[in-house]
């Protein structure tokens, strides 16, 4: 457990130091939304589909948050969050497009795997990258264990929400 500690606080410090100017930048895309009188549509995959019931349920919701079940329902003034555990996951690369299609801009979360492909890192209007693309620990065999991508995706969640907040309160 101490090893995973340690992993895990320089992970979100690497986070915090190469990705806050994307994250402000997030915030500021997503606060649009909300002056504008829109929504903040949020998708998760998989696992990281946590990021939107934490935004939409839990203790404390992004304001305007809604789940992005239909993607006709967005208008120009709403924006999205999309969230996958890698950059090129082939089903949140096929939403990015749908929303470029719609001009809705968004912010994509995911680990950023390097590819000639299209894909998320190349799509959103801000990606933030969650820096976690494998396991962190080494096991006992000699294999690599523990792949915190949901607990990495709430992380930047908290740090785009904690922003956002901040300059819904400076607007108001």
């Amino acid at each position: 457990m101490k090893m995973f500690l340690t992993q895990i606080n320089g992970l979100f410090s690497r986070i915090y130091e190469k990705e806050q100017y994307s994250i402000e930048d997030g915030a500021r895309l997503l606060a649009q939304a909300a002056i504008g009188q829109g929504k903040i549509y949020i998708k998760g995959f998989e696992e990281m589909d946590v990021v939107s019931k934490e935004a939409i349920e839990g203790a404390e919701p992004m304001m305007n948050a809604a789940p992005l079940t239909n993607i006709q329902e967005l208008t120009d003034a709403d924006r999205a969050i999309i969230v996958s555990r890698f950059s090129n996951n082939n089903e949140t690369v096929q939403l990015a497009e749908k929303l470029i299609e719609r001009n809705i801009p968004f912010i994509a979360i995911s680990g950023s795997v390097k590819t000639d492909a299209t894909d998320l890192t190349k799509l959103a209007d801000v990606h933030i990258n969650t820096s976690l693309i494998k396991p962190m620990l080494p096991s006992d065999t000699g294999e690599r264990i523990c792949f915190p991508t949901s607990m990495t995706a709430l992380y930047i969640y908290h740090c785009i929400k904690l922003t956002f907040d901040e300059i819904m309160d400076e607007y108001q």
